[in-house]
């Protein structure tokens, strides 16, 4: 976007109080990912401005309230019925190879359908409450917003955080990308939270003229390292067995092939060697558990890797990058990375993927005064272990890039940044 026109677009977010809604297909309590922890963070700030914000959000398995106000955001989760049977009779043979993800997909038609049609048929809206702007999320939440831009006549944005062909390496359903690729044309304006996902939607055939980059963001009032104490720390990595003069790694994220772990768990014999006091927490859930496991016996890794294959707390997950020395995130595709950006605010030099689409790269300098962490190819697992090793020959190297990192994510990827930048979006493409 011209300099100009942002910064005239900042001014004009200061005295213009938007009416957004937003399809979020995760939003809490339903957050797994760093959708979720985006639209969360995103539409607070929204509010806290004071524009009026509407959120359309899945209801997990029908429990939740239909109804809901957070923080001033006005949630909606409509009910869904179990229609995967009937929708079954007139699916293409994609959809129904997805075997028991079948429902899932029934899922997300129904939601968009039911918020789509709440949205076009509401109270309010009939009552001259009238939407400025909708921001839809991945493929989970565009289908809604193609719906209802064609019967309320307001700019559609598709916010794009993946794509199935980066999620699935190069594989997934055709179905999602038609959806992907309808979306990128019906939209008035795509934000993608990269440039790097900037370069993979032009591929695909996104529109460039329509693509805006906006980084993702970091609460770093949250994420402080000196809020956590020394005895917290210390519970933590005595819970692991982890003595004071090991050096602790840590790695989290989905246990899935795009994430990289198995690749990190084939670096540590060689990271071992060199550097016999290192141990390494994997931290998350997914279907790749059992061949970690087998990977971690065949290796001799027993006494050197902690497998803890479940979902933690923020509140908790913030203790393990407290407690942890260094923060390795071998990615082969990642969009953006807000366990990046978290890593970096908690003061933990950063070693992350950095090959082909991985915004983790723009957000970590390796060289110069900046520097706060180290690039390498995560499909080697050599490289890997270079890595790691770079950062372990200093620990006074190691605590400078650490701080480093955290100056760096206050000053690019604070929330509010992040949502003055939005809203100037918006406001580019608001009639």
């Amino acid at each position: 976007m011209d300099e100009n026109l942002y910064s005239q677009n900042l001014k004009n977010n200061r005295s213009t109080k938007l009416k957004i809604v937003h399809f979020s297909w995760e939003y809490p309590p339903a957050i797994w990912g760093g959708l979720g922890t985006f639209a969360t963070e995103i539409t607070k700030k929204q509010v806290k401005l004071g524009n009026e914000v509407t959120v359309f959000a899945i209801n997990n398995e029908n429990k939740l309230k239909i109804s809901d106000n957070l923080d001033g955001v006005k949630v909606y989760r409509p009910k869904i019925p179990n229609i995967s049977s009937s929708f079954f009779l007139f699916s293409n043979n994609d959809v129904k190879s997805w075997g028991s993800n079948f429902n899932l997909f029934s899922d997300v038609i129904g939601y968009n359908l039911l918020s789509a049609s709440k949205l076009t048929g509401s109270f309010e809206y009939k009552n001259g409450k009238k939407y400025d702007i909708m921001d839809c999320h991945d493929w989970l939440g565009i289908f809604g917003g193609m719906i209802a831009k064609k019967e309320l006549d307001i700019p559609l944005v598709f916010h794009v955080h993946s794509t199935e062909e980066g999620r699935s390496c190069g594989g997934g359903s055709s179905t999602i990308k038609n959806i992907e690729y309808e979306g990128s044309q019906v939209a008035d304006c795509i934000i993608t939270v990269s440039y790097a996902m900037k370069e993979e939607l032009i591929k695909f055939g996104f529109p460039k003229s329509k693509i805006r980059v906006c980084w993702n963001g970091i609460d770093p009032d949250k994420y402080d390292p000196k809020k956590i104490s020394e005895s917290e720390i210390k519970e933590l990595r005595n819970k692991y067995k982890i003595n004071d003069d090991e050096h602790l790694i840590f790695f989290i994220g989905r246990l899935v092939t795009v994430k990289g772990v198995i690749n990190l768990v084939k670096s540590m014999p060689s990271i071992i060697e060199e550097f016999p006091k290192t141990k390494l927490i994997i931290l998350g859930i997914g279907d790749l558990e059992q061949e970690i496991i087998s990977l971690i016996n065949n290796l001799n890794l027993d006494n050197n890797i902690i497998l803890r294959n479940e979902f933690v707390s923020e509140e908790e997950r913030i203790i393990h990058y407290a407690a942890a020395d260094s923060v390795v995130l071998p990615s082969l595709y990642e969009p953006f990375g807000i366990v990046c950006t978290e890593a970096m605010s908690m003061e933990k030099p950063v070693v992350v993927g950095a090959r082909d689409t991985n915004g983790m790269r723009e957000q970590i300098i390796i060289e110069g005064e900046d520097k706060c962490g180290i690039h390498i190819n995560p499909n080697d697992p050599d490289d890997i272990c270079w890595g790691i090793k770079e950062i372990l020959k200093s620990k006074d190297k190691a605590k400078k890039m650490g701080i480093a990192a955290r100056k760096r994510a206050i000053e690019q990827f604070s929330w509010d940044i992040v949502n003055k930048k939005t809203l100037g979006i918006y406001n580019e493409f608001i009639k």
